[in-house]
């Protein structure tokens, strides 16, 4: 007897549906998000287990990597592609999880991409650098829109960041405006260094966990964007594909 898992994860509790190759419900059970609960409710049934199914959620690290860690053949399904099969659902059910073993058990789970576990620390802090630059670029532009509001005068983001006290306060005859404008300049100051702190590994040659061909040309890509900043986006897209041509031809 073959049985299949699915587990609908929540912010603080989960729910664990097991079914057999014949669809019938073995075990439903709630848990909170306890590793531990987590592993001792299904290890009567891991000899027999063909895989765990758990949604794809803001929160499922924790979760994927301790059931990969027990052997557990894990599939993380995609939220996005799985509507399509929504009908598929019972309507009295409060939870996805039997949904999510059953698309398994069917050989139609839509699945996405698990990223091993030593390389996505590193793609969660480009995130995070990736973040940062939107809200560098919303302060940019307000400032740049408070200046055009009031002199008419219209700055490229370059000048923008490079506004000092003094010339604030002969932009603007306003003493709040200088203030409103003086806490923009602070914010983009700031959040250039955190930014600078973020890339400062990659600009250092720090190693990269390579797991393919794939990750190593990510790398030297990734490398590039954000040890070039300030090039222009045309500059920067020619030199890009000159990265691009290079990796190729190491692969080949």
């Amino acid at each position: 007897m073959s049985y299949y898992v699915g587990i609908d994860l929540h912010s603080d509790n989960n729910f664990i549906g097991i079914i057999d190759k014949k669809d019938c419900r073995i075990l439903s059970k709630k848990l909170p998000n306890d590793l531990d609960m987590v592993l001792n409710t299904l290890k009567p049934f891991k000899r027999k287990i063909k895989g765990v199914v758990v949604e794809s959620t803001y929160n499922w690290y924790w979760l994927v990597d301790g059931l990969m860690d027990k052997k557990y053949n894990v599939h993380l399904a995609n939220p996005s592609q799985m509507q399509q099969y929504s009908g598929m659902k019972y309507t009295d059910d409060k939870w996805d999880s039997f949904w999510l073993a059953h698309m398994l058990r069917l050989g139609i789970l839509p699945e996405g991409y698990i990223y091993p576990k030593d390389i996505r620390p590193i793609r969660d802090l480009l995130r995070k650098r990736m973040m940062l630059v939107q809200h560098r670029t919303a302060y940019i532009l307000s400032l740049q829109s408070m200046v055009n509001r009031n002199t008419g005068w219209k700055l490229k983001a370059r000048e923008t960041k490079k506004l000092d006290e003094g010339e604030l306060n002969i932009m603007f005859s306003d003493k709040h405006l200088v203030m409103s404008a003086q806490s923009n300049c602070n914010v983009m100051e700031f959040l250039d260094g955190q930014i600078d702190v973020i890339v400062s590994p990659f600009k250092f040659n720090t190693p990269w966990p390579c797991h393919s061909r794939n990750d190593s040309r990510l790398y030297s890509i990734v490398k590039f964007i954000i040890t070039n900043q300030g090039v222009t986006p045309d500059a920067q897209e020619g030199s890009l594909r000159g990265v691009r041509q290079k990796s190729l031809v190491r692969e080949s």
